[in-house]
């Protein structure tokens, strides 16, 4: 399989794409601005228990409160507890916390009035970002990931995942780790440490405890609540989770990202470090590589899949429902009812497998598939469900189809789903129904291209128009972009970009600088 990272680097926020053989499998988004990831620790006050729930509310900065139950405390709360009113006590001498004396565990049935009080300060970590109406969910039981290994303070355990099936392979690791760990720091080895070096684990382990020792020291200089530590960007987080020997190439847009992307791959495979690009192409990144098209074509509440079958996705407070259609497929009538059955819900398990990561949909996803008689058939789509979801990080369970030919999944969610809206506002009468002649349209942008170049002396700039507008400037022997060029500048470049409806357009200056030029401006 060959896999692709497309990273757009945008001033107000970064998304980056995974294709795998050219399609379109995951797409994040995050602002630049973005803060409450997961991983980030805060120091934070207890604002309200609530006993019922067995749960606290936690202030840490977020306009709603986030919970933190007690089940998330964490076995070693009260030496993490400890460590952080000895940093407070003396602002002088930050505790080590190999010389720690580590404090019993809490109970695990306990009560979450006897280990808190309202207006307690606590240091917790964000298991949850908020998603919805709900502030972020929080733990006690502090971690630090890296790529092969998982660091957790106040700990002396060192467990393997279980995915490493080789009884010698985790002795080795197992032994390995016990015998480079500090003292009073738990690791948990992940499956992609299969094989590697000592060398390899012992960087990454020093590394990991070297931003402990750099962040955790903020606790004595800031006041509540305040971020101690930040996950590593969204960017190299992903490429933390997702990287693996069939990536083939990563185009970053951005200089400063691309550098940053290198250096990662640089210490986690020096030998891959080639494959970060940098994309200085005209065309806008997600263009050129088909992702704009993709975007377009697979989110929204219809999407087609196979010979004009077709899902339908609704998304409720509770749950998300996928109903699958055969539509006006094609088909035939001498496989039978179920064989046809059978062929579309296999290509649907397929199509809907990918929907679950790109969208990142968690909680309970119900697929209504086309109702199958054979036994057969039935425990076949589960089985291929299950394949095909074989690659999906998130932890999820599928359950077998019911009587009514439905099949449950539930999924892990972390992050609030990806919701993109496929529909467009019209850029010219914004919605009023009502524009003006779009044959005139050409006309607006060359009064406003007069306007730029002679009113605020821009002598360079790119154009960003629809496709279709773009192969009108650009058609004729003598093409409508030479004539503006030669009447107003040299220096004016046409982009089509496939990101904008049929009358939008968006002035950049050289530096690709977005030049506001108001929507109010209009041809006398």
């Amino acid at each position: 399989m060959n896999s692709e990272l497309i990273v757009d680097v945008k001033p107000d926020k970064v998304s980056i794409a995974v294709l795998e053989d050219k399609k379109l499998v995951e797409l994040q988004k995050e602002g630049t601005d973005a803060s409450f990831a997961v991983g980030n620790i805060y120091a934070g006050k207890v604002k309200k228990l609530m006993p019922g729930l067995n749960a606290a509310f936690v202030d840490i900065g977020y306009k709603k409160d986030a919970f933190l139950h007690y089940l998330d405390l964490g076995p070693q709360f009260n030496s993490v507890d400890k460590f952080y009113k000895q940093a407070l006590a003396d602002k002088k001498k930050f505790p080590n916390i190999s010389k720690l004396k580590l404090e019993s565990d809490i109970q695990k049935s306990g009560s979450i009035s006897d280990i808190l009080k309202p207006g307690q300060e606590i240091l917790v970590q964000i298991a949850k970002e908020p998603i919805s109406t709900k502030g972020p969910r929080l733990t006690a039981e502090l971690s630090l990931a890296g790529r092969f290994l998982v660091v957790i303070p106040f700990n002396d355990k060192v467990s393997v995942s279980q995915k490493i099936k080789s009884k010698e392979e985790r002795a080795r690791l197992r032994q390995l780790i016990q015998s480079i760990k500090p003292k009073n720091f738990g690791v948990i080895v992940r499956t992609v440490a299969e094989g590697k070096k000592v060398a390899d684990l012992d960087t990454e382990l020093k590394t990991l405890i070297r931003r402990w020792d750099d962040n955790l020291p903020k606790i004595q200089k800031s006041k509540l609540p305040t971020l101690i530590f930040e996950e590593t960007g969204r960017v190299v987080g992903l490429l933390r989770d997702v990287f693996n020997p069939s990536f083939q190439e990563i185009h970053v847009n951005d200089v400063d990202t691309a550098n940053q992307i290198k250096d990662y791959i640089t210490f986690i495979a020096p030998e891959k470090k080639s494959i970060v690009k940098l994309y200085d192409g005209e065309l806008p990144i997600f263009d050129n590589f088909a992702v704009t098209k993709q975007i377009k074509a697979l989110f929204g509440r219809t999407v087609t899949f196979r010979n004009g079958a077709y899902l339908i996705i609704e998304h409720t407070e509770a749950l998300h429902v996928i109903d699958v259609n055969s539509g006006n497929r094609s088909k035939n009538p001498e496989a039978g009812q179920e064989n046809n059955a059978w062929e579309v819900n296999s290509a649907a398990a397929e199509e809907i497998a990918r929907q679950l990561r790109l969208r990142d949909m968690g909680g309970i996803i119900v697929i209504d598939f086309i109702d199958m008689t054979d036994g057969e058939h039935r425990s076949q789509l589960v089985s291929r469900m299950q394949t095909l979801m074989s690659a999906d990080r998130a932890k999820h369970n599928i359950l077998p189809l019911s009587k009514f030919g439905l099949m449950q999944i539930t999924r892990q969610r972390v992050r609030p789903e990806m919701e993109i809206s496929t529909t467009e506002t019209c850029p010219t009468c914004f919605g009023k129904g009502e524009i003006r002649p779009s044959i005139l349209f050409t006309d607006t942008l060359r009064v406003k291209i007069s306007y730029l170049v002679r009113e605020l002396n821009v002598k360079k700039f790119y154009l960003h128009v629809h496709p279709y507008v773009a192969a009108f400037i650009n058609k004729g022997l003598i093409p409508l972009k030479w004539k503006w060029r030669w009447r107003y500048s040299m220096g004016i470049k046409i982009i089509p970009n496939q990101d904008l409806a049929f009358l939008e357009y968006h002035f950049y200056d050289k530096d690709k600088e977005e030049i506001d030029m108001k929507q109010e401006f209009e041809v006398k």
